[in-house]
């Protein structure tokens, strides 16, 4: 089982734990008939995709997935607004995150390898890397930016302000931050189906494909179901 994937500079995504398999996929189908299966065979596959083609997602809501992750802030919330979309209401996804009100261990930070450029047609996305040498201005300015942050972070704790306020003088987007999220097959490959294409942000997108990683171990068949969309 593929226990973690390491994702951008300092992030990852791990799986954590889970229920279900494609075989309890399709007897949560055939509970309407009231029967099940003992096996998995290409009977059973193909009712899978005939599920998916037909955005019939009840039966995939039953398996489950529990997963942690360490993302930069504006990635995890991507993540959690895909999340949250594919669920009839917010209760339905599980969400525990590393909270710097009681955390203030040594903050880490996104680097990206290369600054992109603003898309020609588009108002958001990315278009091709920046020149040689707007690279290296960018770097310089980031990592200064980024040192004069934990300076001053550093400078208010010392001084004692409370956790909650000091937080404020860390770059916002570029922090990592870690949490633990549950969600159901189906909001999984809602998000994955979101965040896979090409278009989608380039950061998020790894994530994205780390995550499919995993859950493609577990629910092999269902996962290619669903991704194949109708």
């Amino acid at each position: 089982m593929l226990a973690e994937v390491k994702v951008l500079d300092k992030g990852y995504v791990r799986y954590l734990d889970s229920m279900g398999t494609d075989l309890s996929n399709c007897n949560d189908a055939y509970a309407s008939f009231e029967r099940a299966s003992a096996t998995f065979g290409g009977r059973q596959g193909r009712l899978l995709h005939f599920l998916a083609d037909r955005n019939e997602t009840a039966p995939f809501r039953h398996a489950v997935l529990k997963l942690g992750i360490k993302a930069p802030l504006m990635v995890a919330r991507q993540l959690y607004k895909y999340s949250v979309a594919c669920c009839q209401r917010e209760d339905q996804l599980a969400w525990s995150e590393v909270s710097r009100r009681y955390v203030t261990g040594e903050p880490e930070f996104y680097t990206p390898s290369v600054w992109r450029s603003a898309p020609e047609s588009k108002k958001q996305g990315s278009g091709e890397p920046l020149s040689l040498v707007q690279q290296a201005i960018c770097s310089g300015e980031y990592q200064q930016m980024l040192a004069d942050a934990m300076a001053a972070y550093d400078g208010a704790l010392g001084a004692g302000m409370a956790p909650e306020q000091a937080r404020l003088f860390l770059p916002a987007y570029a922090l990592y931050v870690s949490w633990h999220m549950t969600l159901s097959l189906a909001a999984v490959a809602h998000l994955l189906a979101e965040r896979l294409p090409e278009d989608a942000q380039w950061e998020t997108q790894q994530y994205a494909q780390a995550m499919r990683d995993i859950v493609s171990e577990l629910f092999p068949v269902s996962t290619e179901a669903l991704l194949k969309g109708p």
